[in-house]
């Protein structure tokens, strides 16, 4: 099942205070992207994110589940109403998330 745009919408707009947050289409799903790093996504309309030292300490008892079937699992976000949390989730995060991968250039 696809994740609809009216969730990436709300998620988004939970997400406007931070800066640097966008997102990418990929196969019916979205990639969450934090300054350039990915934070995690939505997927079949749930929000997951990476597990991170400040994401397991934020979120100890959060559901492990997979974004889709051969993926590793991430962790849900049950508190995705709570905006003040969300955003303060991601912060913690960032430093932890591995910086994106270099693009080779083609010749």
């Amino acid at each position: 099942m696809a994740s609809s745009k009216s969730y990436l919408d709300y998620i988004m707009e939970q997400l406007a205070p931070l800066d640097g947050i966008s997102c990418r289409a990929m196969m019916g799903e979205y990639i969450l992207y934090c300054r350039g790093r990915i934070f995690g996504g939505i997927y079949d309309n749930r929000l997951l994110v990476k597990p991170t030292p400040a994401s397991e300490r934020l979120m100890p008892n959060a559901p492990r589940e997979l974004p889709y079937e051969g993926a590793k699992p991430m962790l849900l976000v049950e508190e995705a109403d709570d905006r003040d949390f969300l955003c303060a989730l991601v912060e913690a995060m960032y430093s932890e998330l591995p910086e994106p991968k270099k693009r080779k250039q083609v010749k």
